[in-house]
């Protein structure tokens, strides 16, 4: 047995509606499936506006000590606000500490050196190339006492950004090597999003485009502008695919909005070409 068409059906109780007056008794029957199958059209309508799936990535600030030392003080937790050149964490300072009387007590040394120096030139019992040498000793001894001062004074770190801490790597006691992050700072404006369209949408899309951005506890009219498109494609990342899709190859998106309040990192997003109206 034929099962008629969606189509047809439609067609056939539109011509029906048509041909009947408004107190035949079939008219009401009639009215009712064109109104049912319309508002199955507009539902089959809107469905046809294509998202694509992605996430809120953020590029975070990492810091950590010029030097190897243990973390005495940490003043900051997950979720604090920071402003910049507030600090963040000291370490250990002993080492800097007796390297830095090291070099004071090398200063007083070649200062003394310097000073004999000029006083035998006065009297003829020194030479002018003992007072140039006593004077080089005397400023490479000033410049190893200003790096001495530097290092103790950077045993304080302080944030280079304004924004939140997002993640704490070491806690106080903690022995932390030179380069290694301790804190996480995200800047309002490090938030990104990044989605994937595929080959055929991509001719559509260019710099500065905008995009409506849809997610849980998401402004409505949220947008965001392209700030990125990959010229080489990829194969769907494993954390959107669907069975129909994970063999498809896409382009990497990024974009970039100002509105960042409610944003958070690794939250999934829905994305929209264009601007709603």
């Amino acid at each position: 047995m034929r099962v008629p068409s969606f189509h047809r059906v439609f067609r056939a109780a539109s011509n029906r509606a048509r041909g009947l007056s408004l107190g035949h008794p079939s008219i009401i029957p009639s009215i009712l499936v064109v109104l049912m199958f319309s508002l199955v059209l507009a539902g089959c309508n809107n469905a046809k506006e294509q998202t694509f799936q992605g996430w809120v990535e953020a590029e975070l600030i990492f810091v950590g000590p010029d030097e190897t030392g243990r973390i005495e003080t940490l003043t900051v937790r997950e979720g604090d606000l920071v402003e910049k050149g507030q600090l963040l964490f000291t370490l250990d300072a002993d080492l800097q500490l007796a390297d830095l009387a090291m070099q004071e007590a090398t200063v007083k040394n070649t200062q003394l050196a310097y000073d004999r120096a000029i006083a035998l030139l006065k009297t003829s019992a020194g030479t002018q190339k003992t007072v140039e040498d006593a004077e080089a000793a005397l400023r490479t001894a000033q410049a190893r006492l200003n790096s001495a001062k530097t290092r103790l004074a950077r045993r304080k770190v302080y944030s280079p950004v304004s924004g939140s801490i997002q993640q704490i790597y070491f806690r106080g006691g903690e022995l932390v090597n030179a380069g290694k992050p301790i804190v996480a700072v995200l800047p309002p404006g490090n938030l990104k999003l990044r989605f994937f369209v595929n080959e055929a949408n991509l001719p559509k899309l260019k710099l500065g485009d905008p995009v409506t951005v849809l997610c849980d506890g998401c402004n409505k009219d949220l947008t965001a502008r392209i700030t990125f498109i990959a010229r080489s494609s990829e194969f769907t990342p494993p954390v959107i695919y669907s069975m129909d899709e994970r063999s498809k190859l896409v382009f990497m998106i990024e974009a970039r909005t100002p509105q960042t309040e409610g944003l958070r990192v690794g939250q999934p997003v829905s994305v929209a070409l264009g601007e709603r109206s």
